[in-house]
């Protein structure tokens, strides 16, 4: 029995140490989640419902309403999907990013014209 317990409660440290995500970045995972939990409740549909439009289980659902890490991005897709099609709203994702431009533009190389020849 202790084995068991033992094996089990290893195995959960393993699946929370495999995920290395900043502080920042999980915090804004759990509002999402937030987000999605009271899209989903504004609408007043059933947990069960939106597990079964998306094809997943009620667990699933639970972790992608608490904002957990280790669900795959497709699943919150699937959720976003079956609240009525806000997964159009994953394309917002980077869409202006004014960093990466901003950097960008500094790599770019400016052409220079050749000094006119003198004949």
């Amino acid at each position: 029995m202790f084995i068991i317990i033992n094996t089990i409660v290893e195995a959960n440290e393993m699946k929370k140490a495999a995920y290395n995500i900043l502080p920042g970045t999980e915090e804004i995972l759990k509002t999402m989640g937030e987000q999605i939990k009271l899209a989903r409740l504004r609408r007043s549909l059933s947990a069960e419902l939106v597990a079964e439009r998306a094809g997943i289980s009620r667990a699933s659902l639970w972790k992608v309403e608490k904002g957990d890490p280790s669900v795959a991005m497709g699943i919150y897709a699937a959720v976003l999907h079956a609240l009525n099609n806000l997964d159009k709203d994953l394309l917002l994702v980077a869409k202006d990013d004014e960093m990466g431009r901003q950097l960008q533009d500094l790599n770019l190389i400016t052409r220079k014209r050749a000094p006119r020849r003198s004949d």
